[in-house]
This record gives C-alpha cells, structure tokens and sequence, in this order.
C-alpha cells in the first residue's frame, strides 16, 4: 500500500488531536470541498501541505481565523506580508527558516529559481487577490 505523499495529498489537523489524509489536490475547486469537509472543526482546524515553485506567486492570500507557519524546506523565498495594522514586512526564507503569516495578513511570495515549502494553514476564510 502506496503511503500518502504531503506534496500531492494535503493532511487536516482537527478536533481532538486527528490527522486525517485528505482527498488528492486537484485544483482551486479542492479547497472549496476541503472547506465543507472540516467545517465543524471551525478556526482551529490546520491544513498541512507542502509544494514545490519556480515562480513567483501570482496572488496574495490572506487567512483571517489564525496563524500560517509557512517552513522553507528547501532553495530561497522572499514572503512579502501587508499587515492587517497596515504595516508592511518582507523575509527571506533558506532551508530550515520559517515565519508566521498572523491573521488577516495579506501574503504572497517571490522564488529564488527553486524553492520547497510547508504550510500549516489556519484556512477557514481564506481570501485571494490577484498580484
């Protein structure tokens, strides 16, 4: 038996400590789905997924429920933040190098060639812009 890969098959983190393997990610359309699924585990519900970019982002997201540990696992990014205080930060990630996204922070981020990461998600809410 094949064993889920955190790249292709996100993970929630719910109620009462489970971890539950999720479907397979498929698209912008997953999310809505995932949203309905773990509805009842409300703001402290995390969705724990990792990717793997060559790009720059293309929109800012925000999660206004909770904190978003974003942990670079490998290469270079530079997470670009706009505060809900409206102030305004940007950090640059290596290996090993994590910052949090605090709720309502708008964030989007600008690859260094390559660049792998995790995300632990507070993501009831989430909002998208374009960049």
């Amino acid at each position: 038996m094949a064993h889920p890969n955190i790249f292709k098959q996100p993970i929630h983190l719910g109620l009462g400590a489970t971890a539950v393997p999720q479907s397979e990610l498929t698209g912008m359309k997953w999310y809505e789905d995932y949203a309905k699924r773990v509805a009842d585990d409300g703001a402290e519900g995390r969705l724990v997924m990792a990717y793997a970019f060559t790009e720059d982002w293309d929109v800012w997201e925000m999660h206004p429920k909770g904190d978003e540990a974003v942990i670079c696992l490998a290469g270079g990014m530079t997470l670009h933040q706009e505060m809900a205080d409206g102030g305004k930060a940007s950090v640059t990630l290596s290996a090993g190098d994590y910052a949090v996204n605090p709720p309502g922070c708008w964030h989007t981020a600008d690859i260094d060639g390559e660049a792998t990461a995790l995300f632990i998600t507070a993501g009831m809410g989430t909002e998208h812009r374009p960049r």
